[in-house]
C-alpha cells in the first residue's frame, strides 16, 4: 500500500466540502481513473459538454483579458511588430470614431447656440415693440388726461 494513491472527499453536516489526495495525484485524476477502471460513467455527455463549454468560455475570457491589457498599452513587450499592427489600427479607428462624435457634438452645440441667439434677438425685438406700445399708450393717456383737466391746460 506504500505506492497506493488515495483520495478522500468529505462533506460536513453544514455542507462544507473537504478533499484530501495523495501528493502524486489530484481528485479529478482519481475520478477519471476510477471511471476508466470501473466502466461507470460519473459524468454524462451533457455534463461533459457543459464542462467543455465552460473551459472554452474561460479560455475566451483569458484571451479577451490579454487583448484588453494590450489595448490599454500593457504587456506589449511580448508582442511582435506584426501583432502590434492590428492593435494600432484598432486604436486609430477608435480615436477616429471618438473625434467624429466630438465633432458631431460640437456642431450640435453650435447649432443650439445659433438657435438661442436668434430666439434672443426675436425676444428683444418683441420686447422693444411692447415697450414702444406701452410708451405710446402712456402718452395717449397723458394727453387724454390733460385735455380733460382744464387746470393743466391753463398752466401751459
Amino acid at each position: 500500500l506504500c505506492d497506493a494513491q488515495v483520495s478522500l472527499v468529505i462533506f460536513s453536516s453544514l455542507g462544507k466540502l473537504s478533499e484530501y489526495c495523495s501528493p502524486s495525484t489530484t481528485l479529478s485524476k482519481m475520478l477519471e481513473r476510477y471511471q476508466q477502471n470501473s466502466g461507470k460513467k460519473l459524468w454524462d455527455a451533457t455534463h461533459e459538454n457543459l464542462s467543455a463549454e465552460i473551459d472554452r468560455i474561460k479560455k475566451e475570457n483569458d484571451n479577451m483579458q490579454i487583448e484588453l491589457r494590450h489595448l490599454k498599452g500593457e504587456d506589449l513587450n511580448s508582442l511582435t511588430p506584426k501583432e502590434l499592427i492590428p492593435i494600432e489600427e484598432g486604436l486609430q479607428n477608435g480615436l477616429t470614431s471618438v473625434r467624429e462624435k466630438q465633432m458631431d457634438f460640437l456642431k450640435m452645440l453650435r447649432k443650439n447656440e445659433r438657435m438661442l441667439e436668434e430666439e434672443n434677438k426675436r425676444l428683444k425685438v418683441l420686447l422693444q415693440h411692447q415697450q414702444l406700445a406701452i410708451e405710446g399708450s402712456m402718452r395717449e393717456l397723458e394727453i387724454s388726461y390733460h385735455q380733460k383737466d382744464p387746470e393743466y391746460a391753463n398752466q401751459m
